[in-house]
């Protein structure tokens, strides 16, 4: 049996493409149903769309004429993603901040399998803080953004915002979704986010880490079929994939306990938290008030899991450490793999832009005990994570 793609056409002049699109999923041997918006079929027309798709066009949330089925839930039901080209600046507005008042955006908020995302506008559009904002939080939720190219754009000027060629969108769907069974019965431990370590019960001392790296890497692994723990700090991103179990906590030493109750389960091993190094050696019970000219705040070392783990790790096992540096990154990130007693090491550095804490995109290199290198382009956090898994298979398998 086919898979089964739910594609949604927003109101921009990029609709057009998505008539290839279309016509490659079918091609592909997808089972295609559509939804568009009203501003959508400004662009293109329902005939187009239902002949090319073989399916009726979903498009008015009461048609008089609809089945006794609630539509949006058995579309969602049904779909195995969605995908959504092209996603303008009003409909990425919209599901970014829960807003369903058309099919499309309903319908969003119904699926619970993976969302693809293509934007397409005009530049300044897209380079607008709030679309960025808009982007950031989807991401961070678990979307796949497909982020536009560069080139010439129907407003008549140049630069970035141009929808990718359905080609390109195909692909990485079909990427995605492909069967992979690489890491069937085996069992991934996570680790992600910040950790909060508390001066009092307001304050705490903290980092910039959303968890979105951590938690592409468990997204990446459970498709391949491992059964994943993510022991998260505080974080906004979700996990979606039903072989996901989430343990949140807080602190350093929250995340310690609750990764040495499992460790010796697991498989596979990868510390991709921000821990605190330090925290409070004594938290105040009660908010400090601001009174006293200066305060000084006692500072202890919290317990290091990496090392920890380290220490107690089995031979069929394999542990993947990370290091976020800011000078003399390889250096540091290779004395960091031998001293934790790691396998690999995967290097973030702060001094390249795009990369690193707050940022849908990264670029890593990969440093493996055997002395190997694996260096990333620049590119999303969910193709840097496959990348990651992609090497850790290479030891797996010797």
């Amino acid at each position: 049996m086919g898979k089964h793609v739910v594609i949604g056409i927003s109101g921009g002049i990029a609709a057009y493409k998505t008539m290839q699109l279309i016509r490659l999923f079918k091609k592909g041997g997808y089972e295609v149903r559509v939804t568009a918006t009203r501003n959508a079929l400004q662009f293109v027309t329902p005939l187009t769309i239902e002949t090319l798709s073989q399916n009726k066009l979903y498009t008015d949330m009461f048609d008089p004429n609809r089945t006794m089925e609630v539509e949006h839930i058995a579309l969602a039901d049904w779909a195995d993603a969605l995908v959504v080209a092209p996603a303008t600046a009003n409909i990425l507005g919209k599901f970014a901040h829960g807003i369903a008042d058309d099919a499309l955006s309903t319908l969003f908020l119904a699926v619970k399998k993976p969302v693809f995302l293509a934007p397409a506008m005009n530049s300044n559009m897209f380079e607008n803080t709030v679309v960025q904002d808009n982007i950031r939080l989807l991401h961070e939720r678990g979307c796949h953004i497909l982020t536009p190219n560069e080139g010439f754009l129907a407003c008549g000027t140049t630069g970035s915002g141009r929808m990718q060629e359905p080609e390109e969108i195909f692909e990485r769907v079909d990427e995605e979704l492909a069967n992979d069974h690489t890491l069937q019965d085996k069992r991934v431990l996570i680790t992600a986010g910040p950790t909060y370590e508390p001066i009092d019960p307001v304050r705490f001392i903290g980092n910039h880490s959303s968890g979105l790296m951590g938690f592409c890497l468990a997204e990446a692994a459970a498709r391949k079929g491992a059964q994943v723990t993510i022991v998260s700090g505080p974080s906004s991103c979700t996990a979606k994939h039903p072989n996901i179990h989430r343990v949140d906590v807080k602190t350093a030493e929250e995340m310690y306990q609750q990764c040495m109750k499992i460790v010796d389960q697991q498989d596979i091993v990868i510390m991709s938290a921000a821990v605190a190094d330090y925290t409070p050696a004594h938290p105040a019970p009660e908010k400090i008030k601001k009174e006293q000219a200066g305060m000084a705040v006692e500072l202890v070392r919290t317990k290091d899991i990496l090392a920890s783990v380290g220490k107690i790790k089995r031979d069929n096992q394999l542990l993947i450490g990370f290091a976020l540096e800011t000078e003399n990154e390889v250096e540091n990130a290779k004395k960091k793999l031998h001293n934790k007693n790691a396998d690999l090491i995967v290097l973030n550095s702060l001094r390249t832009a795009g990369a690193g804490f707050r940022t849908a995109t990264n670029q890593v290199t990969i440093f493996s005990k055997d002395g190997r290198e694996f260096a990333s382009e620049l590119k999303s956090k969910q193709e840097i994570a496959e990348e990651i898994l992609q090497t850790a298979l290479m030891y797996i398998q010797k």
